[in-house]
């Protein structure tokens, strides 16, 4: 079940999310903690930018996606400094 904390979270990265696309699919892969963001189905990025823990996918100049690496850590880090 979803903590107060983390609904917040994922409230305030939906405008940001809708701004890209009216179409989102989110995969997690908890054993790895990755977490995929897809605005296209299937994505079909040519070409993929990394900048620390996240890698953006384009096909062309469109941005088809995000993976986020280090997902839950990345989660946790959030909440504790929002708490803070």
């Amino acid at each position: 079940m979803a903590t107060t904390v983390e609904m917040r979270n994922v409230y305030s990265a939906l405008p940001s999310l809708l701004s890209v696309s009216s179409h989102i699919w989110i995969d997690l892969d908890e054993a790895a903690d990755v977490l995929y963001i897809s605005f296209r189905k299937p994505q079909q990025a040519n070409d993929s930018v990394m900048e620390n823990n996240l890698v953006y996918h384009y096909d062309g100049e469109q941005l088809v996606g995000i993976t986020v690496i280090g997902a839950k850590t990345l989660l946790g880090e959030t909440a504790r400094q929002r708490n803070n």
